[in-house]
């Protein structure tokens, strides 16, 4: 009820087809922004750890940034246009 993003549109958390690099990192600040100054963002933080969020950002952290964090994280295959 009190999370900064529960009034922002889902598209400012989660990556999109065709998304360039640049466009992803702008996005990802702007996302990352929202979450500095979430009262939540602590119970966020738990939540994507937790069940092992693989997309978007939660609670100021994006996908690489969990992998990075959680030491017991499975790197997760992903696939890009580049190869």
């Amino acid at each position: 009820m009190h999370a900064r993003c529960r009034d922002t549109g889902a598209e400012l958390f989660f990556a999109h087809d065709g998304e360039g690099r640049g466009a992803r990192i702008r996005r990802e600040r702007q996302a990352k922004a929202v979450c500095a100054t979430c009262p939540v963002q602590r119970e966020c933080h738990t939540h994507a750890i937790t069940v092992g969020e693989p997309y978007g950002v939660w609670d100021g952290t994006s996908e690489a940034d969990r992998r990075w964090r959680d030491p017991d994280s499975q790197p997760r295959r992903t696939t890009t246009r580049n190869g």
